[in-house]
């Protein structure tokens, strides 16, 4: 007999960034993002193109289960934060930007649970009035969280240090432990947390590295890391991704 919670699962969006390719536009998404939606979270991905504006924004809200928003190898252009660009030699995605900046309000709006990975927690932190260290490796007192380009792909995701859970917090309880070691693949970071948000975790040298929301929303995690990387593998991923698919089931739920 089939499982009709098979057919039931929730829709969650994931916004895919532009990438040219032999002097042509895509539209793309890394399957390393796919892949623990699908067989940790038990959710089915619905690829959502930015490059054609917000028109049809609420029309995807009302497929949605949840918001996913991935890292890139783009940065927000930093006009949307009041800054001017100090890494021109950084490719910036404009599209994505302007849409999941609404995408972030909106689906706060409808209590839609959030997830974001390294970009897309600085996606949710601009959307919300925040700013961004755009060389946190030239910034007094933090540390260089840049991979080695030159090291192989394992290196590169390989845990990179610990990130210290605040104590007493929704993330520290669900990890079990102070502390966890996380890879370590950016240049840019929280600067200043915007209204509303609040640190879950935190880097060794005081950066922001986790950000939740709860005056604004039922479920958001964001973090700095790339929990996504082989993530059935480790057991702090699985948790997470487990516990924004439960989030989205519960959204589910409640709407059906």
């Amino acid at each position: 007999m089939p499982n009709p919670s098979a057919h039931n699962k929730p829709v969650v969006l994931m916004t895919m960034g532009a990438q040219a390719r032999s002097g042509h536009a895509y539209q793309v998404m890394t399957h390393k993002y796919i892949k623990p939606l699908v067989e940790i979270s038990g959710c089915v991905p619905l690829l959502v193109p930015t490059c054609c504006g917000t028109e049809d924004l609420e029309q995807y809200l009302d497929l949605a289960d949840g918001v996913y928003l991935s890292g890139a190898g783009s940065n927000i252009d930093p006009a949307l934060y009041g800054q001017e660009n100090l890494t021109p030699e950084k490719p910036q995605d404009r599209d994505r930007d302007l849409f999941d900046i609404p995408l972030v309000r909106a689906a706060l709006d409808r209590g839609l649970p959030i997830l974001g990975i390294c970009r897309g927690m600085q996606e949710i932190n601009v959307a919300l009035g925040g700013d961004i260290h755009q060389k946190v490796y030239c910034e007094p007192g933090y540390d260089d969280h840049r991979e080695d380009a030159d090291d192989p792909v394992d290196e590169q995701y390989g845990e990179s240090h610990h990130v210290e859970l605040v104590p007493g917090t929704w993330l520290a309880e669900l990890m079990g432990q102070p502390s966890i070691p996380v890879n370590s693949l950016h240049g840019q970071g929280i600067k200043t947390l915007a209204k509303g948000l609040a640190p879950l975790a935190h880097a060794e040298d005081g950066l922001i590295e986790a950000i939740h929301a709860p005056a604004l929303s039922p479920f958001l995690l964001a973090v700095q890391w790339h929990p996504e990387w082989k993530a059935s593998e480790n057991p702090h991923s699985i948790k997470l991704f487990t516990a924004f698919g439960d989030a989205c089931r519960r959204f589910r739920q409640q709407v059906g």
